[in-house]
């Protein structure tokens, strides 16, 4: 976490722990405080305040907003597992992505069915780094509105994105975004963990999943998380700041470590788009290569990489997305997923580039042994 969000955050665990909803003037004080940091954050998204919901997780939001409706679902075959999960719980069409991870408007358009209520694209893959056409999407769903009310047909139809793993390197504006309804997690912008948003038009109506003292306009009730809420704000008033300069920065770096790998491993396979991703996203493949051996190896040398999410890698299983866009077993489980982030500088990425080479190898030795 950032230490500029954890000083913003500190008098709300001394001073200032008081429970919002009191009436006492120190607690009517920590309310406007905390309707204030919801401000911000709605500033940030080009939002209001009164918009947003604050939840426990991305996980929550994504599946408070796929719990307010009741019909039919459209989402892709390489979103995140809290969206997937979230979507059997209603009739569901998972749509296919191009190879390179990529969800086309078309594909969603024809996916579509009259008792469709909700479509979910995250604004990029949180394993490939793939930035999705969300306003073409978008413009799908808001022609089938348009359609319907022309109609007579009352159903309604949200688009929702997933933009916790973009915030921070993206623009998140939901208007320029034509979104109907977004989640965000602090803990992506270094920010606190377990401290999400969900945003929804003023026209989305959300069915409350966690009831008792009617917190958040109802729809999710509990004492309010004041000092994460905070932090969240600040997080990501940092994180919109420097968006544009990090992302340049990130950019050079991810470059000069992806040349540096292709250079020393030319049969390695770079997944996902190279035009339309994330500054701070590699996802690369070392065919034949047992990435789990690889990525204990890189460990003890200081260099932390992941297979795919931290989901995923939890569970011992292949990545999904991976199989989504057709890798061939041989290349997926040799796939490493990098990031790279405020911390990361010319030094680590020449360092860790070092390390990269010799511990990939040490292993593509190894395997011909």
């Amino acid at each position: 976490m950032d230490e500029r969000v954890l000083t913003a955050m500190q008098p709300y665990f001394s001073d200032k722990f008081f429970n919002p909803s009191s009436p006492y003037a120190p607690a009517v004080a920590v309310r406007r405080e905390y309707e204030d940091a919801k401000h911000r954050l709605a500033m940030c998204i080009g939002a209001k305040g009164d918009e947003l919901i604050i939840t426990a997780g991305a996980t929550e939001s994504i599946n408070l907003m796929f719990a307010s409706v009741a019909g039919h679902v459209v989402t892709a075959n390489i979103e995140h597992h809290a969206v997937l999960e979230a979507a059997k719980r209603h009739e569901y069409t998972l749509v296919e992505s191009t190879e390179k991870g990529i969800v086309l408007a078309d594909t969603i358009r024809a996916a579509i069915r009259p008792d469709t209520q909700l479509v979910s694209v995250a604004l990029a893959n949180n394993e490939l780094g793939t930035i999705q056409p969300l306003r073409d999407i978008a413009e799908v769903v808001k022609h089938e509105r348009t359609r319907r009310l022309e109609s007579g047909d009352m159903t309604p139809i949200y688009l929702h994105t997933d933009a916790s793993q973009g915030v921070g390197q993206l623009d998140v504006n939901v208007a320029r975004l034509g979104v109907d309804a977004m989640t965000i997690n602090a803990g992506k912008i270094y920010g606190p963990k377990q401290v999400a948003l969900l945003w929804t038009a003023s026209y989305v109506r959300l069915e409350p999943q966690v009831v008792g003292g009617g917190q958040e306009r109802g729809l999710r009730s509990g004492t309010e998380n004041v000092a994460g809420t905070i932090g969240f704000a600040t997080a990501l008033e940092l994180a919109m700041d420097h968006r544009k300069f990090e992302s340049e920065r990130l950019t050079k770096l991810r470059d000069s470590l992806q040349a540096k790998l292709l250079t020393a491993f030319p049969t390695a396979v770079v997944s996902g788009s190279q035009k339309k991703r994330l500054p701070g996203h590699l996802h690369i493949s070392f065919p034949s290569v047992d990435a789990e051996r690889l990525i204990f190896a890189l460990e003890s040398k200081g260099v932390l990489v992941a297979t795919g999410s931290a989901c995923a890698a939890n569970k011992g299983t292949r990545s999904h997305v991976l199989t989504a866009i057709g890798l061939a077993p041989e290349v997926a489980d040799g796939s490493l997923r990098i990031t790279l982030g405020r911390l990361t500088d010319d030094v680590v990425i020449e360092r860790a580039g070092e390390l990269l080479v010799a511990a990939i190898t040490h292993e593509v030795e190894r395997s011909r042994a």
